[in-house]
């Protein structure tokens, strides 16, 4: 069985943009589920949010499902917030609820990654919720590099199948 992914706003910046520090592992990522027709999810709280810098008619919409924000992704984005107790000191509350949105959204849909560049919030706020066992979802940050073996059912990262993931500036 093959994986499913949901994009983060900070993902698809990322993909678009080559002047982005993680763009060739965004690349990596987008063309390896095009090749395996991996299913990508789109989730209109992402579609606000990117639009806010760019159209999201510039985006290759044809390859994603769109995933609009319901009643039980709010309820469980509700159970979610309350789950992580506090946010962390400077975390703005705002970027917070939208990533927990999106996080609660995966859950609930079973999807089970989320492919983001922002390890700052959304990679962070997910492992906790995760080690709390709240979710199943992981969060994958273009920072990690690319690893393909996480399309595969068992999620072994084999070494042969990773690259590095590139340096900090």
């Amino acid at each position: 069985m093959t994986a499913s992914f949901l994009l983060d706003t900070s993902f698809l910046i990322t993909l678009f943009s080559e002047a982005r520090h993680n763009h060739a592992t965004a690349v990596m990522y987008y063309r390896h589920m095009l090749q395996h027709n991996v299913p990508m999810h789109f989730s209109s709280i992402v579609a606000s949010e990117f639009g806010i810098k760019q159209s999201i008619a510039e985006l290759p919409l044809g390859n994603f499902r769109v995933l609009n924000f319901n009643v039980p992704h709010g309820q469980k984005s509700a159970v979610l917030w309350n789950a992580l107790g506090k946010r962390v000191e400077g975390d703005s509350r705002a970027v917070i609820r939208d990533d927990v949105k999106l996080i609660a959204q995966a859950s609930h849909e079973g999807i089970d990654f989320l492919l983001t560049d922002d390890a700052a919030t959304l990679l962070k706020y997910c492992e906790r919720l995760r080690a709390a066992g709240v979710i199943q979802t992981r969060a994958i940050a273009m920072k990690d590099g690319f690893h393909p073996c996480l399309l595969r059912e068992d999620v072994q990262i084999d070494w042969v199948e990773t690259t590095p993931a590139e340096p900090e500036p």
